[in-house]
């Protein structure tokens, strides 16, 4: 069946195109702005299509009555274009738990639902409702998506987010919420999806705590649980690819040199060496969750990186000349080439001990066909 997700640009949609990647071996019909034009423009693009994520949505507009509006007029186009498709199709609506409050954003999402819904259930579809608390994670816009994409921007430019009214908020990892919606099609329900209250005085501390580890040496803070490995993969890609590489301290005496790989205050933790032979490649894969370092030993490498679902490649040349080190953010396919004539030697190191039944490695490669 395909699958296509409204707001596929967005926030949570690319979150969501890249789990149904990973996970579920799909590759859905990402839907933007431009597609929403009018209902006929709509309707075509959903031709072939069973089943729809709806996330496009406005959070923020120049007044209450366009974040209002804004919501209900994007369901409408989306209902006018299930009627037309003139077919059953499942849909699942990423709502707010604001949808049951009586603000601007609520009664857009409240509606929305409305309208949805009803078109839905007219074509002979299945429509879930779900809702959604506060989402984090990855690559979100500072100043739109949520109060930790600010913090974790402003922390990560080394500046010192204020907390006005601290109060514990529901909060839902973007992967956590894209499980779920996936997990939904084709099932009529509405209801709330669980989150993890923390404090926002809490979320900072975490931030800082984590930026005065890791800015400048590369340490990795306390990860308990995984709450703390998802806040800090958030503040990792605010920081990416600014601070890499970074390389250690180097102690030499007569025997020869000693230098720290990785120092981790708190968690699991893998790590293992390989040798690689010249223009040899390792890598070529992306993780969702998990924590990983290249650390070069001897050698010559090019270390490169891709956005899932992006286009631009970042890479980085280390030397065993001088140890240095890079850590692979989630959600970036990576790789890592001996570019000299030598064999090279690289320290991988991960949070998560290798569970063969789930390794939370997905192969792609960073180059495009």
């Amino acid at each position: 069946m395909t699958t296509a997700i409204t707001g596929g640009y967005g926030f949570l949609g690319w979150h969501t195109a890249c789990r149904l990647r990973a996970v579920h071996g799909t590759e859905p019909v990402r839907l933007g702005r431009a597609d929403f034009a009018d209902p006929a423009v709509l309707a075509q693009a959903l031709t072939g299509v069973d089943r729809i994520v709806h996330i496009a949505g406005v959070n923020r507009a120049e007044n209450d009555e366009a974040v209002e509006l804004g919501n209900i007029e994007l369901a409408r186009t989306l209902a006018a274009a299930i009627k037309a498709a003139g077919r059953p199709m499942d849909v699942v609506f990423a709502n707010s738990v604001q949808a049951d409050l009586d603000n601007a954003y609520g009664r857009g999402k409240a509606a929305a639902a409305d309208l949805i819904g009803d078109a839905v259930r007219a074509s002979g579809g299945r429509f879930a409702d779900l809702l959604l608390p506060n989402l984090f994670g990855e690559h979100g816009r500072p100043g739109y998506n949520s109060f930790v994409a600010t913090f974790a921007h402003e922390v990560a430019a080394g500046r010192t987010p204020t907390v006005s009214g601290d109060r514990e908020i529901p909060l839902l990892h973007a992967q956590g919420a894209a499980a779920a919606l996936i997990a939904a099609l084709g099932s009529d329900v509405r209801e709330v999806v669980a989150a993890e209250s923390r404090g926002i005085g809490e979320v900072l501390a975490l931030l800082q705590r984590s930026h005065e580890l890791y800015a400048t040496s590369g340490e990795i803070p306390p990860l308990p649980g995984q709450f703390e490995v998802d806040l800090f993969n958030t503040y990792r890609a605010a920081a990416f690819p600014q601070m890499w590489p970074l390389s250690p301290q180097v102690h030499a005496d007569n025997r020869g040199d000693l230098f720290e790989t990785v120092r981790a205050h708190g968690g699991t933790g893998q790590a293992f060496v390989s040798t690689t032979n010249p223009g040899q490649v390792r890598g070529e894969h992306y993780h969702l969750h998990k924590v990983e370092r290249f650390f070069v030993v001897k050698g010559e490498a090019e270390i490169s990186l891709r956005r899932l679902l992006h286009d631009d490649v970042v890479s980085f040349r280390l030397s065993g000349d001088k140890p240095s080190f890079v850590d692979m953010p989630t959600l970036w396919v990576h790789n890592i080439r001996n570019v000299g004539g030598s064999e090279l030697v690289t320290m991988f190191w991960a949070d998560q001990l290798l569970d063969l039944d789930n390794p939370d490695q997905y192969p792609e490669k960073v180059a495009l066909p």
